[in-house]
């Protein structure tokens, strides 16, 4: 059974590594690979695409949307693909700006794309199609804050002076999902945590909160010093700018308690 689930792991890895070989050939002229999210907005919200110039959406963009809009994205994850994998490959042998899944905003900036028909072959569609599906999340996994477990983090947090930053999420929160990839992956945001505070994720569609605790939105942020005392606990997304000034306000209270 090892050496079984061995092989599948390594099949699923040379398949990701050709799709970005693919990507990067076939694709990456027009579409950037990742771009924040912050910088996304800021672009198309406030320059109208005169600040990054884009001539085709990001790949991060390019992944969010399409498991956001085409099938199930809570059915099951094989066929899912499969949907995603179909229109990937049909829109880019037939590209059809009806079917585009960009928002007006963005879309108004952009051309058709042309066809890649004759251009392309159906291997390299199928693993393009897999490198971009896997694309979003292995953003999060290798920009994004990294948690600890809450009894791990009660130990660390009173031998390194640190303030805890629980996260209360669930599973099929959209809210969540959007801190995740828009706020939770920059740079400002991950450095900040690093240096003040150690972060847990706890899932209350499956888990208990620690300490008594109550939450009745997800996410909400509690935010608990090294004697595991709350020192806040909002509820709510925010974007970043206004979660790096959470953080500060956190760090404030701690300073100021320890004074007292």
């Amino acid at each position: 059974m090892r050496i079984a689930l061995g092989i599948l792991l390594y099949i699923s890895a040379l398949f990701a590594m050709e799709g970005k070989e693919v990507y990067e050939k076939k694709c990456a002229s027009c579409h950037p690979g990742y771009i924040s999210m912050s910088k996304l907005k800021e672009n198309f919200q406030d320059y109208n695409n005169t600040l990054l110039k884009l001539t085709a959406p990001t790949l991060n963009q390019l992944s969010y949307r399409l498991k956001k809009r085409i099938g199930d994205p809570k059915g099951d994850n094989d066929i899912h693909r499969m949907e995603v994998a179909a229109f990937i490959s049909e829109y880019v042998l037939y590209p059809d700006r009806q079917k585009s899944l960009c928002l007006d905003e963005v879309m108004q900036s952009f051309k058709t794309m042309p066809s890649l028909e004759g251009k392309v072959t159906e291997e390299e569609l199928e693993a393009v199609s897999a490198y971009i599906y896997d694309f979003d999340e292995k953003v999060i996994a290798e920009k994004g804050v990294h948690y600890e477990g809450f009894e791990k983090a009660l130990k660390k947090a009173k031998k390194e002076h640190k303030i805890i930053m629980l996260k209360v999420m669930a599973k099929d929160c959209h809210f969540c999902r959007k801190m995740d990839r828009e706020v939770m992956v920059e740079k400002e945001v991950v450095d900040l945590l690093e240096e003040d505070f150690i972060p847990v994720a706890i899932d209350i569609s499956t888990t208990e909160l620690p300490l008594g605790l109550k939450a009745e939105f997800t996410p909400s942020f509690i935010f608990i010093d090294e004697n595991a005392k709350v020192l806040m606990n909002l509820p709510g997304a925010w974007n970043k700018m206004d979660f790096l000034d959470i953080l500060r306000e956190a760090k404030t209270k701690q300073m100021e308690k320890e004074k007292r």
